[in-house]
């Protein structure tokens, strides 16, 4: 709230003072309080683990499979492909879902540290889903950072397609090195 677009006496300014205090303290919210338990998916970020919320994504089916909102304009968030530009689009990172091969997600980037002191300026939200394929299954192993996912691919290990789907998955917390502010996580 910018109170300095507010005009009036004294006594008007002091209720939006506090009005603005307890919004900040959290005494008061437009939501009457509310909070939102949301479920938190684990994935890898350079060999650690990360926590992360799926809220919404580019694809029926997709977002169905991932409990998610249908969101097909998070699909612009792409670069087109008139060969303008190759690739995918600079506001999205890639993250990396296994198809033929049960393990966690992983991420491109992640923010360091969680929260408004963020330094990373590779991280956002919005990740472009590149399938991996095992070209054998049979050798299938867990990959837990992006680099070992480049190196399978360089090897011949697997295949890494990229998408058209965009996923908006914030991470929340990065256990042992921070959340972001107010949110809480449940021990299992």
């Amino acid at each position: 709230m910018n109170l300095t677009c507010w005009s009036g006496g004294a006594a008007v300014r002091a209720v939006f003072a506090a009005v603005a205090v307890a919004a900040l303290t959290g005494c008061t919210s437009p939501g009457g309080g509310a909070q939102a338990h949301l479920p938190l998916q684990q994935a890898w970020f350079e060999e650690q683990v990360v926590l992360y919320v799926t809220t919404d994504v580019s694809d029926a089916q997709v977002a169905q499979a991932k409990d998610a909102n249908f969101a097909p304009l998070l699909a612009q968030a792409l670069q087109d492909s008139t060969g303008r530009a190759a690739g995918r689009a600079g506001g999205t990172a890639r993250v990396y879902g296994f198809v033929n091969f049960r393990q966690a997600s992983v991420f491109a980037s992640a923010p360091e540290p969680v929260g408004p002191g963020n330094r990373s300026l590779s991280y956002s939200p919005l990740w472009q889903l590149a399938e991996v394929r095992w070209n054998k299954p049979e050798q299938a192993r867990e990959l837990r950072s992006e680099e070992a996912v480049l190196a399978a691919e360089e090897q011949g290990l697997v295949t890494v397609t990229p998408t058209r789907v965009v996923l908006n998955c914030p991470i929340v917390s990065i256990p042992g090195r921070g959340r972001l502010p107010g949110a809480s996580v449940d021990a299992r």
